[in-house]
């Protein structure tokens, strides 16, 4: 698009058609555009690049070592789902002590009814759905996930699902395709449009089941996930009936927005290599888990998405988050927007934003001193048991009056929420893997 463009506008006048004077301009334009992304890798080690890489990201690196060389981790190879599918399975048999899916007994014990299965959408493509519903009575409402960039909800979001189902929410979620166990190239979005109009696809039939009729919606979007669930939500707004937001990417932080001039050579280089892994890349874990045991953990996802942004991938989440910063006027649902307030991986200004200029008159900000961005993942027990609570008492207080059921009192509160935060605080850790088996 771009050559052709300059090539018209370089193009003698006249009707004079000098094969090599038409060339010339092709010729130049792939020459800059060659300077261009050599200017790309080596200003992105610089401040604003790596800081805006930082800004979009949400899943652990590939700690390097500076001096010794440096080993392949498996998950840069997993382009394809079929390798994704069967490094799960490999990790799962190799690594029973870990093993993240809590088997089905336990999820008897704790009164769930949980399953996984593929289901091919209007796009032709098999999406990986999992659900967690309390096995008996009806649910409060339903909770809706929507994970953030290089996750999945077969790892982390285990944990919370559980614990919002312990809770009385029928929990959904799905990974997008690209991600996780559903089909498409790894780490790629060719349209973060179409990326939301798969996941409103899916949950729409879901809300649509006869047993889930009545009941209230509510997305649940953590970091990237956050910027899925506000689009989902500007597109059709009567869908949902609240969304919970966990340090959501919904616009830029001035201080970590690239140079006009980089923005520029990022969308010419988007149009011709939009699959090139050639974003920088840091490591997220180092500064999301604030807990150093949940750190570790961090890296043990089969299934993450560890490599550089692909460059069509970075282009579509810069284009969102301006996209999403000039419609937060029009955003109108019931808000709860959660943030750790020594968040170095999305600003908690972006947050504070969000809620000034939302034109919901149902809104709930949260920040919590000292925390960092993962608040349900890498903050000490107690500081998540703070955020569940937080959660869950906003949760039952939109879901009440649709629901049917009474808010419980505090004291009630309290036993429920230390009744589910198990699933969330326990859910991973090497000395309690043991009692789940």
């Amino acid at each position: 698009m771009l050559i052709e463009y300059v090539s018209s506008w370089a193009a003698p006048q006249g009707g004079a058609t000098n094969p090599a004077l038409m060339a010339l301009p092709r010729v130049l334009v792939l020459v800059l555009l060659l300077l261009a992304g050599a200017l790309v890798i080596i200003y992105g080690r610089s401040h604003y690049f790596a800081n805006w890489k930082i800004a979009l990201s949400s899943a652990p690196a590939v700690k390097q070592n500076a001096v010794e060389k440096p080993v392949k981790d498996p998950r840069l190879k997993m382009d394809s789902v079929t390798a994704r599918r069967s490094s799960r399975e490999a990790f799962l048999r190799r690594h029973s002590e870990l093993n993240f899916n809590v088997p089905s007994h336990k999820d008897k014990e704790l009164g769930l009814h949980v399953t996984e299965t593929y289901l091919r959408n209007s796009r032709g493509l098999e999406i990986f759905m999992k659900s967690w519903v309390p096995a008996e009575g009806r649910p409060k409402g339903l909770i809706f996930l929507c994970h953030g960039y290089g996750d999945t909800v077969t790892f982390f979001f285990e944990g919370l699902a559980r614990a919002l189902a312990v809770a009385g929410y029928a929990v959904y979620g799905m990974d997008y395709p690209g991600f996780g166990l559903s089909e498409g190239l790894h780490g790629y979005i060719s349209d973060f449009d179409v990326l939301v109009e798969d996941v409103m696809e899916q949950y729409r039939i879901i809300k649509g089941r006869p047993e889930n009729q009545g009941l209230p919606s509510f997305l649940f979007g953590e970091s990237m996930g956050g910027a899925v669930a506000l689009k989902a939500h500007l597109k059709d707004s009567s869908m949902w009936d609240g969304a919970v937001l966990v340090a959501p990417m919904c616009k830029i932080a001035d201080a970590m927005y690239p140079p006009w001039y980089l923005v520029k050579i990022l969308i010419a280089l988007a149009h011709i290599i939009p699959k090139a892994k050639i974003v920088p890349h840091t490591d997220i874990a180092a500064i999301g888990f604030r807990d150093l045991d949940k750190r570790k953990r961090a890296s043990y996802n089969p299934v993450a998405y560890i490599g550089n942004p692909r460059l069509g991938t970075a282009l579509q989440l810069l284009q969102t988050t301006d996209y999403i910063e000039s419609m937060l006027t029009e955003v109108s649902l019931p808000l709860l927007v959660l943030h750790g307030a020594a968040d170095q991986v999305t600003d908690p200004s972006i947050s504070i934003l969000l809620h000034e200029r939302a034109k919901s008159k149902d809104k709930t900000l949260r920040l919590y001193d000292g925390a960092w961005h993962c608040l349900l993942q890498g903050e000490p027990d107690a500081m998540v048991k703070n955020v569940m609570m937080d959660i869950i008492s906003w949760l039952d207080a939109h879901a009440a009056s649709k629901g049917g059921f009474d808010p419980q009192s505090e004291q009630e509160m309290e036993c429920r929420v230390a009744t589910a935060t198990p699933s969330m605080v326990g859910f991973g850790k090497y000395d309690l893997i043991a009692g789940l088996l």
